[in-house]
């Protein structure tokens, strides 16, 4: 942070509260979102990102005054002859913040975390790595404070995150039995669909449970939950289906008074014409939201059935935008900055405009 000299070490406790000098890693479909996060946080400071090449992603981040580097040294003169200026390598801006958020491609953490300690930084990953790579996951609502001060977390995946705001709150607020979680998701990221785009076909995961129900037990770690997906040919997001059996007598005004209180919910209708994966995304455009993000997790309120104590929920997560204010979190967790949860969230939410309702 500020006017410390020295970085954390690898241990469990916190650093002095000021500003937290961060520094983002790989500058794709979530280090551009991260970065550009972290410039509306009060208590944060983006030094710089880094990344391989010298694209149009990551001269259009230089225009936005972000100090960009070399991940690889020996991509430093490739990306200068692009035409970006490089202020140094990765080590170079590792000695210069307190966290480094890394948003490589799913398994190269491992890879860096070695530089990351090495220097003294601490680290979140994505969650595109394995949970045994720090030992610990994070979703703000769900553990924030099991992940305060430690030297590295990673954030789950998109899927991950919209099942542990949805069925985790269930979890939490009445209790659940078992959960079964059906999957659709998108075929790949909209600016990679000229690479890997699937047309008429519908892929199906090939193990039951899928790794999103484990996934969310890293979280949870007591939720009885299985997982199924697939993946079809649209890119807009993916569509999640759950039937949850909850204990106790529930019924319908109890899952919506729950599913209300969460702070990264918000509820869509059928009856307002938001009937489709592309009309939330129309939504997000209309509500001017920068590159269409949704960051909450969208459910449908008119589709949602409670029926003897069982609740069947359709719900809509943002592959490109969902995890963006949980790295934010994770960066107050690791560095002590706030020690509740729910503060962060609020101060998450407020800076970057999220809400519990659209309309």
């Amino acid at each position: 942070m500020r006017g410390i000299g020295k970085h954390p070490c690898q241990e469990n406790h916190p650093v002095p509260k000021s500003v937290a000098r961060v520094g983002v890693n790989g500058f794709g479909v979530i280090g551009k979102r991260v970065a550009e996060a972290i410039t509306k946080q009060k208590d944060m400071k983006l030094v710089g990102v880094s990344d391989v090449v010298g694209d149009y992603r990551v001269k259009l981040g230089q225009n936005k005054g972000f100090e960009i580097y070399a991940s690889i040294p020996d991509k430093l003169p490739d990306m200068k002859k692009s035409g970006v200026e490089v202020a140094g390598t990765l080590e170079d801006l590792l000695r210069k913040i307190d966290v480094i958020i890394d948003c490589t491609p799913a398994g190269l953490g491992a890879k860096n975390k070695v530089l990351y300690d090495k220097v003294g930084v601490k680290s979140i990953f994505q969650g595109g790595e394995k949970h045994d790579l720090t030992g610990s996951s994070f979703v703000a609502q769900c553990n924030f404070e099991e992940n305060l001060n430690r030297p590295a977390t990673r954030v789950v995946s998109c899927n991950t995150t919209g099942i542990c705001r949805t069925v985790g709150t269930l979890f939490s607020t009445i209790g659940v039995k078992k959960a079964r979680v059906v999957l659709f998701r998108r075929g790949t990221d909209p600016w990679e669909s000229h690479k890997a785009g699937l047309i008429n076909t519908v892929v199906p995961e090939a193990h039951i449970p899928s790794h999103q129900g484990p996934d969310a037990q890293t979280i949870l770690p007591k939720l009885n939950i299985t997982t199924m997906a697939a993946k079809g040919p649209f890119n807009l997001g993916h569509l999640h289906f759950a039937m949850v059996q909850l204990k106790g007598e529930v019924e319908k005004k109890d899952v919506l008074k729950a599913l209300r209180s969460a702070p990264r919910l918000a509820p869509v209708r059928n009856s307002d014409g938001v009937d489709s994966m592309n009309a939330v995304a129309e939504m997000m455009r209309d509500l001017g939201r920068p590159r269409a993000d949704m960051w909450e997790v969208a459910y449908w309120e008119d589709i949602l059935d409670v029926t003897d104590s069982e609740a069947s929920l359709v719900y809509q997560v943002h592959n490109e935008s969902v995890v963006v204010p949980e790295n934010v979190d994770a960066v107050r967790a690791l560095t002590g900055l706030e020690t509740e949860g729910r503060r962060s969230i609020s101060k998450t939410n407020e800076a970057l405009g999220i809400s519990s309702k659209f309309l």
